[in-house]
């Protein structure tokens, strides 16, 4: 934590709370080995996000181009 906290003027326990934070929503895998941790990135959660998103962006940007096209033509009338 410390080699990550260092180029960041923040504490050592706003790091450690920050990376908290990402260990519980599943973005970081720690492990322990003696008292140095190994801290990993797991962007699995990021592609299950992406994905959700996609899918609602997809839905969303259909139904903005369907309102575009009604107040295109509601103008011309």
């Amino acid at each position: 934590m410390t080699e990550l906290a260092h180029p960041f003027n923040v504490s050592l326990p706003a790091i450690s709370k920050h990376l908290r934070v990402l260990e519980n929503a599943r973005l970081l895998i720690r492990e322990k080995e003696g008292c140095v941790h190994r801290i990993a990135l797991n962007s699995s959660p990021l592609k299950e996000a992406v994905t959700w998103l996609e899918r609602y962006r997809c839905f969303w940007k259909a139904r903005f181009d369907a309102l575009e096209q009604h107040l295109k033509t509601s103008k011309k009338k």
